[in-house]
């Protein structure tokens, strides 16, 4: 099954328990949460204390992408605030089995994460051990990028990783995601869509349905 998740970051802050529950109305199961340290990546963005606030007024599922260095130390406070999943990324664990490891022991769901240069190797040992692979198509740390078309090559190359060993591991793609790109994504072999510009705004119901057609369409011409 294909989902789409949101990316908080481009809501409206001034209103976040509306928006959250806008895109839950919309059928929306899933969104994606970005935390950045200012030192992994450039920016800084929010943290725990709007993680809790954010699951006392919503039931969606809350993948959080620690964009951070030696993202282990925060597992357990990120697990605390009521989140899903966590993201981590290859280039910012010191000991990335180990991190698994400890995301696992809290009962939420693994995911690590490949910056755009950073090669498919990185998990040859942990792929076994993980829920999802999410492969940035952007470099991390700003919202509006453009996606970078060589990231299609590396989710076909992923996909093809994932078939033969381990194919229950889910393929997430976050960055420069729109309408007009998505379909390549999904051919490509990504079932879990990150997108926020492209969703949060002034139409973001016709955003959710318009991107809720294209993997209708889609899962309808693979069934066939």
């Amino acid at each position: 099954m294909i989902e789409l998740l949101p990316s908080v970051l481009a809501a409206d802050f001034a209103r976040l328990e509306q928006e959250l529950k806008l895109v839950e109305a919309c059928g929306v199961k899933m969104l994606h949460v970005d935390v950045m340290d200012g030192v992994f990546v450039p920016s800084i963005s929010l943290g725990m204390p709007v993680i809790k606030a954010m699951r006392n007024v919503s039931s969606l599922f809350f993948d959080v992408h620690l964009m951070v260095e030696e993202p282990g130390r925060y597992v357990k406070a990120i697990a605390d605030c009521g989140a899903d999943s966590i993201s981590v990324h290859a280039e910012a664990c010191r000991h990335l089995h180990r991190t698994v490891g400890q995301i696992r022991e809290t009962g939420m769901q693994a995911c690590v994460v490949l910056n755009p240069a950073t090669g498919l190797s990185e998990l040859k040992y942990v792929l076994q051990d993980v829920d999802t692979v999410l492969l940035m198509t952007v470099n991390p740390g700003f919202g509006g990028q453009k996606y970078i078309p060589a990231m299609t090559e590396k989710i076909c190359e992923l996909k093809a990783m994932i078939d033969r060993e381990n194919p229950g591991v889910h393929i997430m793609v976050d960055g420069g995601i729109k309408l007009d790109n998505v379909q390549t994504v999904l051919e490509a072999g990504a079932d879990r869509i990150v997108a926020g510009s492209s969703v949060f705004g002034a139409h973001t119901e016709e955003n959710i349905r318009a991107f809720q057609e294209i993997f209708n369409n889609y899962y309808i011409y693979r069934k066939y």
